[in-house]
């Protein structure tokens, strides 16, 4: 089974992502997922990856930073965002998954809630469905990613994009989400989809409050218990704005904080824009959370 980039280094304990198309990653270090928006109307670069040759050189862009994933998706999930047709969704986004496929060796994920959408993404070189739905919108997903032995990312979200920040109220933040992404979890092995192939997103500003996506951060570590690799995606989202009173294009420094803080209390994939400067930071944050592990013989 091949490696992929997210695979370099070791540390003691390895957690294993199986993907599409025969492939692994092996997450002792974290792995930078790097976001492509083919969409008009993304909250942070809507509208400015349409053309597929502009897309094409921002994938590149991203692998040369260090991107592990590419994540191609065609339909906004900002909050109160429209919904997308199928065959418009379909028009932004397997014409660039093709694209990529052909020229880059880089696993490919598509953020979409719709079966159709990810079967056909997943025929032309996709390896990965990044369902921020966690697999509750559409009924035929599941079986969908069980079909063609893809990874899957399964988000915790209450709601919809339109409707989930008049769903924030918790009985207790960590407690109820950790349950209700094991519950989806459970659901997605019932109905076919081996363990190995999950990983799981809280879903930092889905159904949150900007003070209940801190908290979220601060007691991240809480989630290992769940035993699946840990995504987060904070990059450029609104509690950043809300602590600094920064804009969107201007929350890169918010992000990094925010990354480094989910590294070191256990997220294993990060999803961003800013991929050069996340690549970075989170090389420093892995040798501070594997200090002490390596050889202490000199090469």
């Amino acid at each position: 089974m091949a490696l992929d980039a997210c695979s370099r280094g070791r540390s003691p304990t390895p957690t294993r992502w199986l993907i599409g198309q025969g492939r692994q990653l092996l997450l002792d270090r974290t792995c930078v997922m790097g976001i492509l928006n083919v969409t008009p109307d993304s909250f942070s670069d809507g509208g400015a990856f349409l053309d597929e040759g502009r897309a094409l050189a921002r994938a590149e862009e991203m692998i040369d930073s260090g991107a592990g994933v590419i994540d191609v998706g065609g339909e906004s999930t900002r909050p109160g965002a429209p919904e997308v047709t199928l065959e418009e969704e379909m028009r932004r986004v397997i014409p660039v998954v093709q694209a990529i496929s052909r020229r880059m060796r880089i696993p490919i994920s598509v953020d979409t809630t719709k079966a159709a959408v990810a079967e056909a993404a997943l025929d032309a070189g996709a390896a990965v469905v990044n369902d921020v739905s966690g697999l509750s919108f559409d009924p035929d997903m599941p079986d969908t990613v069980a079909r063609h032995g893809a990874g899957v990312v399964v988000m915790h979200i209450r709601g919809t994009p339109k409707t989930m920040q008049s769903h924030v109220d918790y009985t207790n933040l960590i407690g109820d989400i950790s349950s209700e992404l094991a519950s989806r979890l459970d659901s997605a092995v019932r109905m076919g989809i081996e363990a190995e192939r999950v990983v799981l997103d809280p879903g930092i500003g889905f159904a949150k409050t900007a003070e209940q996506s801190l908290l979220l951060l601060q007691r991240l570590s809480r989630l290992e218990e769940l035993g699946r690799p840990i995504l987060i995606g904070p990059s450029r989202k609104s509690f950043i704005g809300a602590v600094t009173g920064a804009v969107v294009g201007d929350r890169v420094p918010g992000t990094i904080a925010a990354v480094v803080a989910a590294v070191l209390a256990g997220a294993r994939i990060v999803r961003v824009h800013d991929v050069r400067e996340t690549v970075q930071a989170v090389s420093i944050a892995d040798a501070i959370r594997l200090a002490g592990n390596a050889s202490e013989h000199p090469h």
